[in-house]
Formats: C-alpha cells, sequence, structure tokens
C-alpha cells in the first residue's frame, strides 16, 4: 500500500472520516463544558445582594456608608464586590459628612479596611475640590485616599490640574498630585 492509498483510508470526506471527527469535536466540547463549569463554582460568591447599603465603622464610629447595584461576597477571600453603581458618603471622626465618591464598581477587602474604587471614579468634597481619575484606594487605618494613574483635580477656587498619582486625606483638605501639571487662574502677584 502507498502512502497515498493510506491517506485515502482516512480521506476526510469519507463516512469513516466524518464520524471520526465529529466524535473527536462531542469529545473535546463535553470536556471544556465540564472544565468550564468546574471553573466558575470555584469562583461563586458566598452571598450575594441587590440594591445594599454598608456601613463601615472604626470602633463604633461611622466612617462611610456606601451604596451599590449589587453586591457579592467571598467568605474565604473576606472580599466584597460591588458593581453597579457605586455612590460612597464618607465622615469624619465626629461623623460630619467630607466626601462623595462614585464609581462603576469598588472592592472592599475586609481583613485590610480598605476600598479601592475602578472606573470612571469622581471624589466631590463638602470643601468644593473635585477629583477624576480611573482608580482611587480608601485606607481605612491610614485615614487616605491615592491612586497611582491619571488625575484631573479643580479647586474651590476654579483652578484644574492635572497630573499622576494622588494623595489626600479622606475630606480632601491636605492634597498633593505627585507629578502635577495643568493651568491655573492664580497670577504672579497673587502668590
Amino acid at each position: 500500500m502507498t502512502t497515498r492509498d493510506q491517506f485515502s483510508i482516512f480521506n476526510i470526506f469519507s463516512p469513516l472520516g466524518l464520524l471520526t471527527i465529529l466524535f473527536l469535536c462531542s469529545m473535546s466540547c463535553s470536556n471544556r463544558v465540564e472544565e468550564k463549569n468546574a471553573n466558575t463554582r470555584e469562583g461563586l460568591p458566598d452571598q450575594e445582594s441587590w440594591k445594599v447599603t454598608i456601613t463601615l465603622t472604626d470602633h463604633g464610629t461611622i466612617r462611610s456608608i456606601v451604596r451599590s447595584g449589587h453586591l457579592e461576597k467571598y467568605d474565604d477571600k473576606q472580599f466584597i464586590l460591588l458593581d453597579q453603581r457605586v455612590n460612597s458618603d464618607f465622615f469624619n471622626e465626629e461623623e460630619n459628612h467630607t466626601t462623595n465618591l462614585k464609581s462603576e464598581l469598588a472592592e472592599i477587602e475586609e481583613g485590610n479596611d480598605f476600598m479601592r474604587a475602578m472606573g470612571n471614579v469622581i471624589v466631590v468634597s463638602d470643601s468644593g475640590v473635585t477629583l477624576y481619575t480611573d482608580t482611587l484606594v480608601w485606607d481605612s487605618k491610614e485615614e487616605l485616599i491615592y491612586t497611582e494613574d491619571n488625575v484631573m483635580l479643580t479647586t474651590e477656587k476654579g483652578d484644574t490640574l492635572y497630573g499622576i498619582g494622588f494623595e489626600s486625606d479622606i475630606a480632601m483638605e491636605n492634597w498633593r498630585i505627585i507629578k502635577p501639571s495643568g493651568v491655573t487662574a492664580i497670577k504672579e502677584d497673587e502668590q
């Protein structure tokens, strides 16, 4: 038998060839579905809620009230995912409102007491300072908000500053842009 004759036995257009291909495809497809289902079962949340409000406290003092359209809680990871219209209000030690944060989603690491907001993050302080960025971390233990991403900040006087990296207290009274650039309305004689 020649090589050409051997190939024609397994010609993919022959009935035997088509049956072989269909059998192999059905086996590989069923294995992929089982593998996919096994992987997604490992990542399912322990709890899930809609239209939630979370109150974060420090020794009984309210520090933040976080609202979201959807919440997933993972007990083993001590992790909460908020993935619909996150809206957070922050308070100082006397429980006076200081700041509002909005983002597309947020992650809360329960063990570390910090929250990471992501996607179109807008922070507006009661003093009139507004920050725009893609991600922002709130570390409640250190009383800081910070990011390493690009930022745009408007001050209470109407100045617009740009830069990369930002850190501040939660009330945004003491803030700094790490690598600043921008335009200001302040004239040299006003400095």
